[in-house]
């Protein structure tokens, strides 16, 4: 009988801590503070930690381009938060979000300076990044459900016309 286990070459490539640090950072950019809090009230207190920078407001330049392949224009500015904390044990954890939200940025940077700590990482990845990740999930497919409610499909339109 062949054997039917994939190669090592056909393996996808592992991710790597960057792509982790990357997904877990996104999706605490898009947490509000309340809901960060809400579900860090189910694990462990985290260790204390010293503000290195911030949090602080300030603005960032937000740049577009026509059309995907045109040249660059500044579309506009937008407001932004960042912190930067360490915790007792050295990890550095840092945050930019959108907005005035202090808490936010500074929440958002204690969890990656927590979740690069080996015997936190798990449960807080559990606790906090997956429920968080789901619910913004469940947004963006609503979002998509009522966006495809509305679509409409020309190809049948003109098919439908009758030339009398």
């Amino acid at each position: 009988m062949p054997d039917t286990a994939p190669s090592a070459a056909a393996a996808p490539p592992d991710p790597g801590p960057q792509a982790a640090r990357r997904h877990w950072m996104s999706v605490l950019a898009r947490a509000g503070a309340g809901e960060i809090a809400s579900l860090l009230a189910s694990v462990p207190a985290l260790p204390e930690h010293v503000r290195l920078r911030g949090p602080e407001a300030g603005l960032v330049m937000l740049r577009g381009r026509a059309g995907g392949g045109g040249a660059a224009f500044n579309l506009g500015e937008m407001t932004v938060t960042r912190c930067t904390v360490r915790l007792a044990g050295g990890p550095v954890g840092h945050a930019y979000v959108a907005g005035r939200d202090a808490g936010q940025a500074e929440l958002a940077a204690l969890l990656d300076a927590a979740l690069q700590d080996p015997g936190r990482h798990h449960a807080l990845l559990e606790a906090v990044i997956a429920p968080l990740a789901a619910r913004q999930a469940a947004a963006r497919a609503a979002v998509a459900r009522r966006a495809a409610a509305t679509r409409v499909d020309f190809f049948t339109m003109a098919t439908m016309r009758t030339d009398t």
